[in-house]
């Protein structure tokens, strides 16, 4: 993986970090399935009228759209309005990394290096300590439906991975059509036009400033940015080498926790985002270039002898 897409997929992982605040304060104010139908509109809106079509096969978009875009924000947004704490939520929303990783190697036969696995299990393995520190905390369902928003998430990379857009920025805003029918026909039923009205009534005229400030940030940062970069990475490198990454994202979600939401992490927890981050980056950085060089020059020497495992390392 590139340097310039590790840093990318870091500035990923602080922008989706600081989403969750974003969404803590829209939740204050919007019902959370509205919350998201109004999120989508606004970026869908502009996407059919400025933005070129990504010329991608629809059922791909779609799928995006639907496991990226509907189900995630869906199932997250109910579980954080139900009690799911901030800080929580970041850590176990990125149940999507192991998730993704499985199902690339299931459904796309992505290989995957032992050092990946290594890594994968060590930062997976700090997220459950840092889970089992907190779950005390959350009730079961609000965990379940998170755990439901992080599958769905998995689905959507693998979307965005076999589509191969052109220009994924492009395919991202695009995918944000697909979520505005379904979220509000699910609000219209579980929230009622009532909650619905009441929201948009009083957001100009009430004091919802933190509410309207954190939706505008969940759809410039966290949804056109945010996505637009994510989707360019996994387009051009594997989902497995990509998908860690987001194992970064409760760091900065429950650090923001603790100096903004006064959710004070434990020396476990501290401990074990060390170990998240660690893993992330020993499953993802790249090999030395003396041990590159040496790989090289050995896939020459097997070419010359019809021997081609040299080829398959140097290529991993």
């Amino acid at each position: 993986m590139p340097r310039l897409d590790r840093l990318l997929a870091v500035l990923t992982a602080v922008l989706w970090g600081c989403n969750f605040l974003a969404v803590h304060a829209m939740l204050t104010h919007f019902p959370p399935l509205f919350a998201g139908c109004i999120r989508f509109v606004l970026v869908a809106l502009p996407t059919m009228v400025f933005v070129p079509w990504p010329k991608v096969r629809v059922r791909w978009l779609i799928g995006y759209g639907l496991g990226f875009a509907t189900l995630q924000f869906a199932f997250l947004f109910v579980a954080m309005d139900t009690g799911m704490p901030t800080g929580l939520a970041s850590l176990v929303l990125q149940a999507s990394a192991p998730f993704t990783v499985v199902l690339g190697a299931l459904l796309l036969r992505e290989r995957l290096s032992g050092r990946q696995v290594v890594g994968i299990v060590f930062a997976v393995l700090g997220m459950a300590a840092i889970a089992w520190q907190r779950a005390e905390h959350a009730a079961l369902l609000p965990v379940i439906l998170t755990l439901l928003g992080a599958l769905s998430w998995a689905v959507g990379n693998l979307c965005a991975r076999k589509a191969e857009a052109v220009n994924p920025l492009h395919f991202t805003l695009w995918a944000s059509v697909v979520p505005p029918i379904p979220m509000f026909a699910l609000s219209l039923l579980f929230e009622g036009p009532d909650a619905q009205w009441t929201a948009v009534s009083t957001a100009l005229p009430g004091d919802a400033w933190i509410a309207l400030a954190g939706l505008a940030y969940v759809v410039v940062f966290g949804t056109v940015v945010g996505s637009g970069i994510w989707t360019t990475l996994m387009r051009r490198n594997p989902a497995s080498t990509v998908a860690p990454f987001s194992l970064l994202v409760p760091v900065v979600g429950l650090s923001l926790a603790f100096v903004l939401l006064d959710e004070r992490p434990t020396p476990v927890e501290i401990a074990a985002a060390v170990v998240v981050v660690g893993g992330v980056l020993l499953g993802s950085l790249p090999r030395r270039p003396r041990r590159r060089a040496q790989a090289d020059t050995g896939s020459s020497a097997g070419s010359d002898r019809g021997d081609t495992r040299p080829a398959r390392m140097s290529s991993a």
